[in-house]
């Protein structure tokens, strides 16, 4: 069974919508189908709202915040859901920092979501841990490191998976970044760079 079809038929929580503090106008710049206001990308929606950066969440059965991650207010009706003219399919993963890994994944937990993995490196000087969680077909990667600051968890930013990063490249042009390879074996990613105008880090990978 392909690797794809069994991410799909695997239980748990869905990340239902984000909402982003963005102009949607850069995110249809940037290739997303985002002239007309809220999107889908994959299992999730992206609604648009005043602020920067992620500005909450909403997970499906919880209502309330994880670790300080706030809930955002549900958005009606039905987002339109591309193609994307970048090749955006979905999500790859979601990054959140917090100061203490282990109180963020207590909290994780208690919703029956289930840590997959610890990977531990050397950052700037200092130990950096990563917690990598399944929310249906993204991967929430949690990080701790020395640099983030005292209190609740927070968003930072988000990886979406392209068909094809080198048409992605073309499309974009001097907004992205170059393309190197992935800490995941076989794949490319590229950063997209602060000039899209985006409100928040954003990635791409290849799929």
């Amino acid at each position: 069974m392909p690797g794809r079809l069994i991410e799909q038929l695997m239980p748990g929580r869905l990340i239902e919508q984000l909402t982003i503090g963005s102009d949607p106008a850069p995110w249809a710049e940037a290739g997303f189908a985002a002239a007309g206001g809220d999107i889908a990308v994959g299992e999730t929606r992206l609604a648009f709202a005043d602020g920067e950066g992620v500005l909450g969440w909403r997970l499906d059965g919880v209502d309330d915040e994880i670790d300080g991650l706030p809930v955002a207010p549900a958005v009606d009706g039905v987002a339109p859901a591309g193609p994307h003219p970048n090749g955006v399919t979905r999500i790859d993963h979601l990054v959140v920092f917090t100061p203490d890994l282990e109180r963020t994944t207590g909290a994780l937990e208690a919703i029956d979501v289930e840590r997959r993995r610890v990977r531990e490196v050397q950052a700037d000087g200092s130990p950096l841990r990563q917690g990598f969680f399944r929310l249906g077909e993204v991967i929430l990667e949690v990080v701790e490191h020395a640099n983030v600051e005292a209190g609740p968890a927070r968003f930072w930013g988000i990886t979406f998976a392209v068909r094809n990063l080198d048409a992605c490249a073309e499309l974009l042009g001097d907004r992205l970044g170059s393309i190197r390879d992935a800490v995941q074996p076989g794949r490319r990613i590229a950063t997209v760079r602060s000039c899209a105008d985006l409100g928040l880090p954003v990635a791409l990978i290849s799929a």
